[in-house]
């Protein structure tokens, strides 16, 4: 039976090292940071204020939904229902418009709520009733966009302007408002890995059978996956509508395969128990800067997806072999 990180769910909580969660999202930081560099080379303006503040806000919608794939991912599930919640998220932000820090703080609570029912419809039907995640999902994904196309029919709407002008603006002209959301989703998963929810949803995906002789509720396990899932796509979906401020009930569709790439790339593995949010956000980012360098060196947006894939798998190899040197360093 295979080992699990895990023996009880009551074991007292200790909060991983930093350089845990460094060393497990090292190789897709280190692709990242060298992709910058790249591009540093081949745009001057890369390295302005403006440039970086610009590529946080458009990574971000991104880097919530890989966020949220991964927590059901982790657990070996899947999760096709991100393009729909974020499509009706994004529509609805954009047909009720509330004003102020007030308003988007509302506006966010109205789709993050959203996210959670169509993750605990997720969640009740998978972990509970055992039908497979991928017909599920595909359902939920279908029924949000069908909602999301009788809100609005075609691109439209519009949103606060605190959506459009603050959440995407800088601290102090600086730091970058999306920068700043990153990085609490990364101390928030640095606490959240470390609790009994977060050690049991790796214990899931490790080895379900020997979790649930540990005594881990599996699918209550399963259940709350779909939820923080559900969640993170309404916010993708809000921080698209900001981005672009308006709404399309389309605007999901390109997350549903970019999602799983930057988790991928971040080398969370999809057959669960190895992986973390902290390297999926890096994958997303590292997705959305490789897209500007591919158009930086003038590479013809026709090949701009063989070039992408072909760096992708790349980016993969490298992270597994990064991972297996040090796995094997550890072992002697």
């Amino acid at each position: 039976m295979a080992s699990i990180e895990i023996t009880s769910p009551h074991r007292p909580r200790t909060l991983p090292s930093l350089r845990q969660i460094a060393e497990s999202a090292f190789p897709i930081i280190a692709i990242y940071f060298l992709m910058w560099v790249v591009y540093g080379l081949v745009e001057p303006s890369a390295l302005s204020l403006y440039s970086i503040e610009a590529l946080f806000n458009n990574s971000l919608p991104l880097m919530l939904a890989a966020a949220g794939a991964t927590f059901v991912i982790l657990q070996g599930g899947f999760d096709l229902s991100v393009a729909g919640v974020i499509s009706l998220a994004n529509v609805v932000v954009a047909v009720m418009p509330m004003e102020g820090p007030l308003g988007g703080v509302a506006n966010l609570a109205m789709v993050v709520a959203i996210g959670l029912l169509v993750g605990a419809v997720n969640g009740f039907v998978v972990a509970y009733l055992r039908i497979q995640a991928i017909a599920a999902t595909l359902a939920t994904m279908i029924m949000c966009k069908g909602a999301a196309l009788l809100i609005l029919k075609a691109p439209g709407g519009f949103v606060s302007d605190f959506m459009a002008y603050e959440l995407t603006a800088s601290f102090f002209g600086i730091v970058p408002i999306a920068g700043v959301i990153a990085v609490a989703i990364m101390l928030f998963w640095a606490v959240f890995r470390s609790t009994n929810t977060g050690r049991s949803l790796i214990a899931v995906g490790q080895d379900e059978n020997a979790a649930a002789l540990s005594g881990i509720d599996v699918a209550r396990t399963r259940f709350t996956s779909f939820l923080w899932a559900g969640a993170f796509y309404g916010a993708a979906g809000y921080m698209l509508a900001a981005q672009t401020s308006t709404g399309n009930p389309n605007g999901g569709d390109p997350f549903l395969l970019l999602s799983f790439a930057a988790v991928a790339l971040g080398g969370t593995a999809f057959g669960g128990g190895r992986g973390g949010v902290t390297a999926s956000l890096f994958g997303a980012a590292t997705l959305m800067l490789m897209q500007k360098v591919l158009f930086a060196v003038g590479v013809s947006s026709f090949y701009t997806g063989v070039v992408q894939g072909a760096i992708m798998i790349l980016a993969v190899l490298f992270s597994a072999f990064v991972l297996a040197v040090t796995r094997q360093r550890k072992s002697r």
